[in-house]
């Protein structure tokens, strides 16, 4: 929709900094060196790099550098799980202490030189890992642990500690994980647990602990990264990771901040790719949120309204609570993909499944009506007086008999219901014992994924605890939220990756024509004036109305002439922001004698308040259609962020807009809109007519390219009002500021 683009990477000086600098390793693309095709035209990283995790989760050799054996000493325990955990994993350990011949009665070297072998992995129990990291390299060491504290979570002097050792490591070639990290990457995981694993990621190693336990519910765990303050390897590297694992169903996340907002996105897009869903906790919804986890890890939690929309634009499943990580990620690791999208609830109350159904409804669900043969076979073994059209209400005797599995098997042979959930508020036996065991052996028969609430708040029972726990194939959730949240995030999921597209694999290469025309507007630490900036605007292909800028009322009369009444006239000027406020715009100017009554007055206005101006705007007077606002903000953590939403005055008092980080294609420019409290105004209301929609995702598009290869240079960019007229008409951009960085 943009056109084509032309030029070469050789001819883009940022490109190429890029690589002559190495801000991008040579390894960071599947272990090759870095072309021009694997970076955008702001010469940012198009695709996630893969570490070889292997070793490091996995090693042949481990040496404990600080290792300890004294009774009641921190480094003895830390020692002795090491050693237990070398074992279980076949691994070679070597204590390393400076005056120890031996520990727990294994052979102990001087120094990291002295080792009998190249070992894969170093966990240094020192309080200062700098000094080591060095030797290590010498060592040709591949990875390293640092628990030690007191680095960035502890404020300015801490963060200096971790940036130099961040530098050393970058300097070694190592791999480091830390500091400020715990031992949970060598707990023991159950390995009788079979089915698709959930790998963890945690930034708070404490937070990982309930979905660690969950191996004794039965769900599988494969890994669990403690990713600490992320001075080198980081979530992104092990969510791209983990994404490559054949026994990885799911990635769940505990994250406080993201060390690279655009190492986050590649790593998504590989997960998404390959299909793999990513679940997370981002703490940081809240000010206050936010400035706890900067205290604990020292990392840019970002704007969470841009983290929101980046992790719904590639796909990341984002809950609120452990108890919601825990269960979505585990319905999403063990449940096999949708047959369809309708859901069922079936109870044996009819209260419960009204409830539940509300509910469900109201969190977006789709639950289909039954066909009337569906309902007819159903009143085979239910009373004709309840409710089958669905919810379906079995009034409870049935299912203490056979008509209990031929009521569950009728509604899962249904073809329009991919998900059968059944509410148990309580245990009731030997009624719901009885209805448990029909669940789950039909859930055996099935490709359908079946979901049972156990609402009891005792959690012994052994309808609860052996059969339903029990099944591999039954989800079983302890509350209706829980349930709905997973259940949606699941249909959502399928959904997304039947259908996604990588973002990355369409973003442009090279500089477009338009930005080298651009670049000749750009003014660096300037804010453009509102013709400057209506400049920039057409240079990318957007319309804005027919106007003159002049510097008299006499060129003023003239330029309305050729304008065409009814007029706008606005004053213009490079730090001229909010002119409607000052008095600044004069609108339905019909007449040559009001031009020239208006010129004077914005002049006066201006020379009162002490407005510099290059000049007053003579604009066409553009009246019908929405108005809407469309922009560029630069995020701390993302980059270069693209904004659309409801324009005009009121744009910051009904705060209706959606974002986006570049790059995005016409899917979810659309998709933009459709999260618009407001989105019904641009389809037409009280009889208006419909507006030119496409015309709007054009603009939002254009947009984006300007936000790409400018995101450099372009601080701000607002075009508020962005007037698009009714279908068929465009969209125009009747004023527009821009912000150079």
């Amino acid at each position: 929709m943009l056109g084509s683009t032309h030029g070469t990477f050789t001819t883009d000086p940022r490109r190429a900094h890029v690589v002559a600098c190495g801000e991008l390793p040579p390894h960071a693309v599947h272990g090759r060196a870095v072309t021009a095709d694997d970076l955008d035209v702001s010469g940012r990283p198009l695709y996630a790099g893969v570490p070889d995790l292997d070793r490091f989760f996995r090693p042949a050799s481990v040496a404990v550098v600080g290792a300890s054996d004294a009774e009641g000493r921190p480094n003895t325990g830390i020692t002795r799980q090491l050693i237990a955990w070398a074992e279980r994993v076949g691994a070679r350990l070597h204590p390393v202490h400076p005056t120890r011949q031996s520990v727990f009665g294994i052979p102990c070297f001087p120094s990291v030189a002295d080792l009998p072998e190249q070992v894969d992995l170093a966990v240094l129990l020192v309080g200062d890992p700098l000094p080591v990291i060095e030797r290590l390299a010498e060592e040709k060491v591949r990875f390293a642990v640092a628990f030690a504290s007191g680095f960035a979570e502890t404020g300015e002097e801490g963060a200096a500690a971790q940036a130099r050792l961040t530098a050393a490591v970058q300097r070694s070639g190592l791999r480091l994980l830390g500091p400020n990290t715990n031992l949970n990457a060598f707990e023991e995981f159950r390995e009788d647990l079979e089915g698709p694993a959930i790998a963890l990621i945690t930034q708070s190693g404490h937070q990982g602990r309930p979905l660690f336990t969950m191996q004794e519910l039965g769900v599988r765990l494969s890994h669990w990264a403690p990713t600490g303050n992320e001075a080198d390897l980081e979530t992104s590297d092990f969510i791209s990771y983990f994404a490559e694992r054949p026994e990885v169903g799911a990635i769940a996340c505990y994250v406080e901040g993201l060390k690279d907002g655009r190492a986050f996105l590649l790593a998504a897009d590989r997960a998404a790719r390959r299909g793999v869903p990513v679940v997370a906790v981002k703490v940081g919804r809240t000010e206050t949120g936010a400035r706890t986890a900067a205290s604990h890890t020292g990392k840019l939690t970002g704007a969470d309204t841009v983290v929101d929309a980046a992790m719904r634009q590639f796909g990341v499943i984002r809950v609120d609570g452990l108890d919601e990580l825990q269960d979505t990620s585990a319905l999403l690791a063990r449940a096999r993909k949708p047959m369809a999208d309708g859901v069922v609830v079936y109870s044996i109350s009819g209260g419960t499944g009204a409830h539940f159904a509300d509910l469900a409804t109201e969190a977006g669900l789709a639950l289909p009506t039954l066909s009337a043969d569906r309902q007819a076979e159903l009143h085979q073994w239910i009373p004709e007086y309840l409710n089958v059209a669905n919810p379906v209400d079995n009034g409870g005797h049935p299912v203490g008999d056979w008509r209990g599995r031929k009521i569950i098997d009728a509604i899962l042979d249904d073809p329009e219901v991919g998900v059968l959930i059944c509410p148990i508020t309580g245990p009731f036996p030997p009624m719901s014992d009885k209805l448990a065991q029909d669940l789950v052996d039909a859930a055996e028969q099935t490709d359908k994924l079946v979901c049972v609430v156990w609402g009891s708040p005792v959690g012994t029972e052994e309808a609860y605890r052996t059969t339903l726990l029990g099944s591999s194939r039954v989800a079983t959730f302890r509350t209706f939220a829980n349930c709905i949240t997973a259940v949606r995030a699941y249909l959502d999921h399928h959904r997304f990756t039947a259908h996604y597209r990588s973002p990355f694999d369409e973003a442009p290469r090279t500089p477009s024509p338009s930005f080298r025309k651009a670049q000749a507007l750009m003014r660096p630490g300037q804010q453009l004036s509102e013709h400057a900036a209506k400049q920039l605007l057409r240079a990318y292909g957007i319309r804005v109305p027919r106007e003159q800028l002049v510097t008299s009322a006499a060129a003023a009369v003239r330029a309305a002439g050729l304008v065409g009444y009814p007029v706008v006239m606005k004053a213009s000027g490079a730090r001229l922001a909010h002119k409607t406020e000052l008095g600044l715009v004069k609108i339905g100017l019909t007449s040559a004698s009001q031009v020239r009554d208006a010129y004077r007055e914005l002049t006066d206005i201006a020379r009162y308040e002490g407005v510099e101006l290059d000049g007053i705007l003579v604009c066409q007077m553009v009246e019908r259609g929405v108005e809407m606002v469309v922009g560029v903000a630069h995020d701390p953590l993302f980059g270069p962020t693209v904004t659309v939403g409801l324009g005009g005055v009121l744009v910051e008092v009904l705060r209706d807009a959606a974002v986006r980080v570049p790059p995005f294609g016409e899917d979810q420019a659309k998709a933009m809109l459709s999260e618009l409290r407001g989105r019904a105004l641009l389809d037409g209301v009280r009889g208006a007519a419909p507006a030119d929609v496409d015309a709007l995702v054009e603009v939002v598009l254009r947009v984006q390219r300007m936000a790409l290869e400018l995101g450099d240079d372009l601080a701000e960019l607002d075009i508020n009002p962005l007037m698009v007229l009714p279908r068929g008409q465009g969209a125009v951009a009747l004023d527009a500021l821009a912000v150079c960085r």
